[in-house]
């Protein structure tokens, strides 16, 4: 499978939401509908999901025809009924793990390991013909955003090869101010201010390119203990901007929130361009 653009592909972190933006009517879920637009087609996808976790190394999903996995409960029957019959590509989940460990980190490719809803949401609904292969790649909860920033920066040599580096998560994630909204059905609440100085000290920061400050988010961010009690949902973040490589660049692309305190967030990393030949 060749690719057919000169121009490498940047990486993306995308916040996936509740389950339920498979098929919700909200800003993110169009957003995400016209995401490929403005992007050359992928000849495949590496997905960083916050819900494939792994502790004491990294996993790289080598299946050739992976499961769509519903780890949800108490959502919508259709939900369960849906399916993203992408293909893997075992050959280069294979070449990613290699890289990784000669990159210094413990990695390894592994068999039966699906597409978890932080994989096929957002898929589903900018790639809804599932023809383009997906690889998942694991998130260590117990390291912090140093761990991952360089995992992404091992992955970034993909983007020129056509390969699209997606970190799924959540710019804010915590479930348990989200779930009290949840329940009274209320999906369109008042930001609170402990989301909005957090979201916003994130956006100049990113913006900044101050990637020092970042990766101590969680001592100089306001309100970040409070916006990620586990920090999971915001790991992927760092790979993505890794995987931009030396000198990206970053661009906020979409900004919307749900139940108030869940941040749909997007941010884009563009590499940076390549000094024409003397």
């Amino acid at each position: 499978m060749t690719y057919s653009s000169s121009a490498p592909l940047p990486a993306l972190f995308l916040s996936h939401g509740s389950p339920d933006t498979a098929i919700a009517d909200t800003e993110a879920a169009a957003w995400l509908r016209q995401m490929a637009a403005d992007l050359p087609r992928p000849r495949a996808i590496v997905v960083v999901s916050a819900h494939f976790e792994v502790s004491g190394g990294v996993a790289v999903s080598a299946d050739p025809d992976p499961e769509t996995i519903h780890d949800f409960g108490g959502f919508a029957p259709e939900l369960y009924a849906m399916q993203y019959p992408a293909p893997g590509e075992p050959e280069l989940a294979r070449r990613i793990a290699g890289d990784l460990e000669a990159a210094g980190f413990a990695a390894r490719a592994v068999d039966k390991r699906g597409f978890d809803h932080g994989v096929w949401v957002p898929l589903k609904l900018a790639y809804p013909d599932a023809d383009i292969p997906v690889v998942s790649v694991s998130v260590d909860p117990g390291k912090g955003p140093d761990h991952h920033f360089r995992l992404g920066q091992a992955l970034a040599g993909l983007g020129t090869e056509g390969v699209l580096v997606i970190g799924s998560g959540s710019f804010t994630h915590n479930l348990g101010e989200a779930f009290k909204l949840l329940r009274k059905g209320t999906r369109v609440a008042e930001v609170p201010e402990w989301v909005e100085r957090f979201t916003s000290w994130m956006n100049q920061r990113l913006a900044a390119n101050d990637v020092a400050a970042l990766l101590d988010y969680r001592r100089a961010a306001p309100f970040a203990v409070e916006n990620h009690p586990t920090d999971e949902h915001l790991l992927p973040l760092y790979v993505a901007m890794g995987a931009a490589g030396e000198n990206g660049s970053a661009r906020l692309v979409h900004d919307s929130a749900e139940f108030g305190v869940l941040a749909m967030t997007m941010w884009r990393f563009d590499p940076a361009p390549v000094a024409a030949a003397a």
